[in-house]
C-alpha cells in the first residue's frame, strides 16, 4: 500500500507560515514537478484560510475536520485558541488520524511556545520539532 500524499502546514495569526512538511511520495528526480506540487499545495491550503476563518465562529471544537475539497484533495483544520491555524493536504480521509495527529502537533506547538526565546508568530526552525512533526506523520497518518 503506497503512502498517501499530504502537505502540513501550520500557519500564525497573521496568515504567516510558521511551519510546513511534505509527507509521502515525492515525484523521482523530477524538480520541476515537485516545485509545482509544492505551489499548488500552498495555493489550495491558502484559498481554504478563509473557510476556516468563517467556521471558527460557528464551533467551539477545536478540530474542523474537513473544511475544503479541491478536486482529489481535502483539507482539514485545527485552530489552537490563540488563532494559529494547523492546515492539513491530503487526499485519503482518516478523520481519526488527522485529529490525533493534530493533537500531538498542537503539544509540540506547546512545547515550542514555552521557550521563553521564542516569538510568536515566527518561523519555526527546530530540527527536532521537524523530526518529531514527521514521527507523527508516520504513526498516525
Amino acid at each position: 500500500m503506497s503512502r498517501p500524499n499530504l502537505y502540513f502546514v501550520i500557519v500564525g495569526t497573521r496568515d504567516n507560515p510558521l511551519y510546513e512538511a511534505e509527507f509521502g511520495p515525492i515525484a523521482r528526480g523530477e524538480v520541476a514537478k515537485k516545485d509545482d506540487l509544492r505551489h499548488m499545495n500552498q495555493f489550495v491550503v491558502h484559498a481554504a484560510l478563509d473557510a476556516v476563518d468563517e467556521l471558527v465562529w460557528g464551533t467551539q471544537a477545536m478540530y474542523l475536520k474537513v473544511v475544503d475539497r479541491f478536486n482529489e484533495w481535502f483539507v482539514s483544520a485545527f485552530v489552537t485558541p490563540g488563532g494559529v491555524r494547523f492546515m492539513l493536504l491530503h487526499d485519503t480521509p482518516n478523520t481519526d488520524g488527522i485529529r490525533n495527529f493534530f493533537l500531538e502537533c498542537y503539544e509540540l506547538y506547546i512545547k515550542v511556545l514555552m521557550n521563553p526565546f521564542t516569538e510568536i508568530n515566527a518561523p519555526i526552525v527546530s530540527g527536532a520539532f521537524d523530526q518529531r512533526v514527521r514521527a507523527h506523520a508516520r504513526k498516525w497518518l
